[in-house]
């Protein structure tokens, strides 16, 4: 479970993240990563009903929520994640989301490395 504090809950702070965020995309999720200025790193997920019934979107969000608050322990400041799980990911299991999540991490934070945008 993510503290209430490591949540991205406004909508507002979803569309920022999505319209201005790098993208990094794999098989089962796309991450939007999104530097912040100040404050604890906070993730937010989109988990459609093409994934699946409400049993499996759920599935999905419970392993998603467990490899973000892994992230979030090795990157606790500076950063906004919106994740977005593909329909794909219904059938994946938690090797294949927890791979998939920290690879689309690590590309989302090499390309701001590349461009300089922060110091992550």
């Amino acid at each position: 479970m993510l503290a209430k504090i490591h949540r991205v809950r406004v909508a507002g702070d979803f569309a920022r993240t999505v319209r201005s965020g790098a993208r990094s995309g794999r098989r089962n999720v796309v991450l939007y990563a999104l530097p912040r200025p100040a404050g604890p790193s906070r993730c937010g997920f989109i988990v459609g009903k093409n994934v699946g019934n409400a049993v499996t979107r759920n599935l999905v969000k419970r392993r998603l929520r467990a490899a973000a608050a892994a992230f979030i322990a090795r990157n606790p400041q500076g950063l906004d994640l919106v994740v977005r799980a593909l329909p794909a990911s219904a059938l994946a299991g938690w090797d294949d989301l927890s791979s998939d999540f920290d690879k689309a991490a690590a590309g989302a934070l090499r390309r701001f490395r590349d461009k300089g945008d922060t110091g992550l």
